[in-house]
């Protein structure tokens, strides 16, 4: 069984950056995070592989930024330029395979990240 523990999010202004961390129990292959908007479906933002492989959605890229620690247990998403399209609560998601293509079997208890305009 893997444990994900997150830290990190909350409220900040437009333009403004937030970092996010999620721990990790056990060293797996992916580890990436989801978010959710309300009454919209969660979307991938980013993942980052055991090989060091990155993936962001579109949305994100040039302004977010994946990375994990030595020991790849624990994998921070730094948000800068954050807009309030970006409100949502992230999720820390976890796999032994990729969760590019569907969402990991492992998830986080989320975190709110608000942005206001």
């Amino acid at each position: 069984q893997v444990q994900l523990v997150e830290s990190g999010g909350g409220l900040v202004q437009a333009g403004g950056s937030l970092r996010l961390s999620c721990a990790a129990s056990v060293y797996i292959y992916s580890l990436g995070w989801y978010r959710q908007a309300p009454g919209r479906q969660r979307e991938l933002v980013a993942e980052i592989t055991r090989g060091g492989n990155i993936y962001y959605a579109d949305s994100v890229k040039g302004r977010f930024t994946i990375s994990a620690d030595n020991a790849k247990t624990t994998v921070y998403l730094q948000m800068n330029s954050l807009k309030p399209e970006d409100t949502a609560v992230y999720y820390c998601n976890a796999d032994s395979v990729t969760i590019v293509t569907r969402p990991g079997h492992y998830w986080g208890q989320g975190t709110q990240v608000t942005v206001s305009s």
